[in-house]
């Protein structure tokens, strides 16, 4: 009989970036800061886009929703670390792992598509400015962004 070797990864080890204590502290601090300058100001500009009835245009409609996406980046990712850090046990179950590099992955195809909308929004900006506002409505940004959640999903 042929023996096989039938071992299932059920989760992963996280070495991290120091097991010095000192050194966690600080990088603990440093990455929170930078955390929440990165959530404080993507959820800013959503938000000063929101109420500031002059930067309802199509380039902000579009800078809005990637500030989305970025902020959808930083929470994915930081919250585990920032954890990580302090833990002792420094696993990730296989489960968590998919999940977490399931949404990252979305958020980098979503990113990707979202700037390619936004070239094309430039582009029709530059090659017909007399037609841009009726040419980029409302309903075709809404579908554009939708589009863009699709193709994702």
């Amino acid at each position: 009989m042929v023996e096989e070797n039938c071992t299932t990864v059920t989760e992963f080890i996280l070495l991290g970036l120091s097991d010095v204590p000192e050194l966690r502290v600080l990088l603990s601090l440093i990455f929170l800061l930078i955390y929440g300058v990165t959530v404080l100001a993507n959820l800013g500009m959503i938000a000063l886009i929101q109420l500031s009835c002059q930067l309802h245009t199509p380039m902000y409609f579009f800078l809005s929703h990637l500030s989305f996406v970025d902020f959808c980046y930083s929470t994915t990712i930081v919250p585990k670390m920032l954890a990580n850090i302090f833990s002792k046990d420094k696993a990730i179950s296989f489960l968590g792992y998919l999940v977490q590099f399931y949404f990252f992955c979305t958020c980098v195809v979503t990113e990707v598509f979202l700037l390619a909308v936004m070239a094309y929004d430039r582009f029709l900006a530059i090659c017909n400015p007399l037609l841009y506002m009726v040419t980029m409505s409302q309903k075709l940004r809404m579908e554009l962004v939708s589009s863009v959640e699709w193709c994702v999903l």
